[in-house]
């Protein structure tokens, strides 16, 4: 975890806010993907440690605002109750793997409504005009595999937290960084 105040007020940082995902999930998540897409040919399984579920990509950002940013995310996450996804099924863009989580009682989908509006709020941020979509990307590729893997047995799975990601680039990949995460009530 990186601490917001030792960011470096004029650094450029790569930021997202997400769900983690909880340990077990992401490990049940991972075995699927080494059983499932591991074999299509010229793709990247996303790393375990990197699974998450996006809320709102920033992007490159002044790490003067990750205080802002972490204040937004405290006060949406006040009212915020914990989610529950449960996959619904495999989906694939032109460069990403996903699997595409099904909503209960949109409390996920309100939270990522109230962050996004408060990000815009900010100046940090500006929401796309589709709805979002709760998903976990777990597979990148630059020709798409065209896969049709069953849909990943990880029953309900329940954030406790939702955070300020770094994503750092690395020659391997992408490694993220939690920078601040705020508790979500039970």
């Amino acid at each position: 975890m990186t601490a917001p105040d030792s960011v470096a007020p004029r650094e450029r940082l790569r930021l997202f806010v997400a769900f983690p995902l909880p340990r077990r999930a992401a490990e049940r998540l991972g075995a699927w993907q080494a059983r499932e897409l591991a074999r299509a040919p010229d793709t990247r399984p996303v790393p375990t440690g990197n699974l998450h579920v996006t809320l709102a990509f920033l992007g490159s950002t002044p790490g003067a605002e990750v205080e802002g940013i972490v204040g937004v995310l405290r006060d949406a996450a006040r009212a915020a109750s914990r989610p529950a996804l449960s996959p619904a099924r495999y989906r694939e863009t032109r460069s990403v793997g996903m699997v595409v989580l099904d909503d209960e009682d949109g409390r996920a989908t309100t939270l990522a409504d109230e962050v996004g509006a408060g990000l815009e709020r900010l100046g940090v941020y500006r929401r796309e005009r589709r709805p979002w979509l709760p998903h976990v990307t777990v597979l990148r590729f630059r020709q798409r595999p065209r896969l049709d893997p069953p849909v990943p047995a990880l029953g309900r799975v329940s954030p406790s937290e939702v955070a300020l990601y770094h994503s750092v680039l690395r020659p391997n990949g992408a490694q993220h960084e939690i920078v601040e995460s705020v508790a979500l009530r039970a």
